[in-house]
């Protein structure tokens, strides 16, 4: 079973959220937070398979718990999803570098929120598609440097539609290569840049402006 943390402030979201999560044969919701700090002591108590996390909650604000769990320096991070009503740039922005496994908004639709779990319990993950390329896009500094990492002109094809929100087969689909092979690529880009998702390969990518 999957098991998953849920922690929103609105009590409705909670139980919203649950009964997706509940529908599902194989998850189970294990715990609740209200807060950040109770989602934080939670997490760490249960170690959850992934948890479900707002931004704007009381007590601790939910990047700063996201970054507590999976930020840089977390010896045993926790899978989170960061799910919002908000789709501010500098949220995604912060929960991208703070180790989130995906960016959701709250009006993604259950089928959405279910396939994000399973993405952040596989190692990959998942953000809103009608925010994906607008963030990530607007997460380009001002004067990128174009340095290639050491990646192959191939793993280079993989990461630019990667970044544009292409799934495995679709990138398999488009490059003639099988969907293995994709995901040999997409593992030895990850290694060569010391990102811990694809979210994080994906902003690797917008930010040097390698996807136009």
């Amino acid at each position: 079973m999957i098991r998953v943390l849920v922690a929103d402030d609105q009590a409705m979201v909670r139980t919203g959220f649950g009964m997706i999560i509940g529908a599902q044969p194989d998850m189970e919701v294990v715990g609740e937070a209200a807060d950040g700090v109770a989602a934080v002591e939670v997490a760490r108590r249960l170690r959850p398979d992934v948890v479900l996390l707002d931004i704007r909650m009381p007590r601790l604000d939910g990047l700063e718990a996201l970054r507590l769990l999976a930020g840089p320096g977390v010896a045993e991070p926790v899978r989170v999803v960061v799910v919002t009503t908000f789709d501010l740039d500098e949220y995604v922005h912060s929960a991208l570098r703070n180790g989130a496994c995906g960016f959701l908004l709250k009006d993604s639709g259950p089928a959405l929120l279910v396939e994000a779990v399973r993405a952040a319990v596989s190692g990959d993950a998942l953000i809103s598609p009608s925010i994906t390329v607008r963030l990530l896009e607007h997460l380009s500094p001002p004067a990128p440097a174009r340095d290639d990492a050491g990646l192959s002109p191939r793993e280079l094809d993989v990461v630019k539609l990667a970044a544009r929100g292409l799934t495995n087969a679709e990138i398999a689909a488009q490059l003639f290569i099988a969907v293995g092979t994709v995901k040999t690529h997409l593992a030895s880009v990850q290694m060569k840049l010391g990102a811990r998702n694809r979210v994080e390969i994906a902003a690797w990518a917008w930010e040097r402006r390698l996807v136009g």
